[in-house]
């Protein structure tokens, strides 16, 4: 409760985002292309009014150079709706967040609320990549734990898998997504997140064992019905 309530604390007093703040339900998509209509910077982003196939829209990415007319990419795309920045005093309907295509850097993790959340790398081509099982008593597959979170709550879990998304560096830890060929997208029981201090890349085939939570809600829409956090990576 006391490590909940100064989470809560943090959210409160932390400046968001060059004054940023979102009331906004995020999710990823592709890779989105277009023309360059209007540029505005502010302390940490630049604001891009894009003309693309599908209409006009904005993009946040990292401070960079870009001019009026230049053909644009905007990777690693997290979809933000009903965004409000408090610097430009304007509400955007609908904005992506993202890197910008060729850029050597990682994609920037949008900070709303005072936290940051993952705007996750590119999933390798294999997605579902066939991993053997763990060993031990407490081995699982990805699909057994998500399958089974009311079961499996607060206990300690074993399970291998390909690391599909990584993000580091998040309230203080390393988030990751496993698959390892079990369950299916269909039914949410093919992909699990998991927390770590533990450093991985993406392709890279672990073993993780830590606690399974459930019902968890980081805000900004970033809620999961079964995870594992706390675990350390073989």
């Amino acid at each position: 409760m006391k490590a909940l309530l100064a989470i809560c604390m943090i959210i409160t007093a932390t400046s968001v985002c060059a004054g940023e703040n979102a009331a906004a339900t995020p999710r990823e998509t592709t890779a989105v292309k277009g023309k360059v209509l209007e540029v505005i910077d502010v302390e940490s982003y630049t604001y891009l009014r894009l003309n693309t196939q599908d209409g006009d829209t904005w993009a946040a990415v990292s401070k960079a150079s870009v001019k009026k007319g230049d053909a644009v990419s905007i990777e690693n795309v997290t979809v933000m709706n009903n965004f409000e920045s408090k610097t430009l005093k304007k509400t955007f309907p609908t904005i992506l967040f993202g890197n910008l295509g060729n850029s050597t850097g990682s994609a920037p993790a949008a900070k709303f609320m005072g936290l940051a959340y993952p705007v996750f790398s590119k999933k390798p081509d294999a997605a579902d990549a066939k991993v053997a099982k763990a060993s031990g008593a407490n081995a699982r597959t990805v699909a057994e734990i998500m399958s089974k979170g009311s079961e499996l709550k607060e206990k300690t879990v074993m399970v291998s898998g390909k690391v599909v998304k990584y993000n580091p560096g998040i309230m203080g830890r390393n988030w990751l997504h496993l698959r390892d060929g079990s369950g299916t997208a269909a039914n949410n029981t093919n992909d699990i997140l998991v927390t770590t201090q533990g450093k991985a890349n993406l392709g890279d085939i672990v073993t993780a064992k830590g606690i399974v939570h459930t019902d968890k809600d980081f805000g900004s829409g970033y809620s999961y019905k079964v995870l594992i956090e706390d675990a350390t990576l073989q």
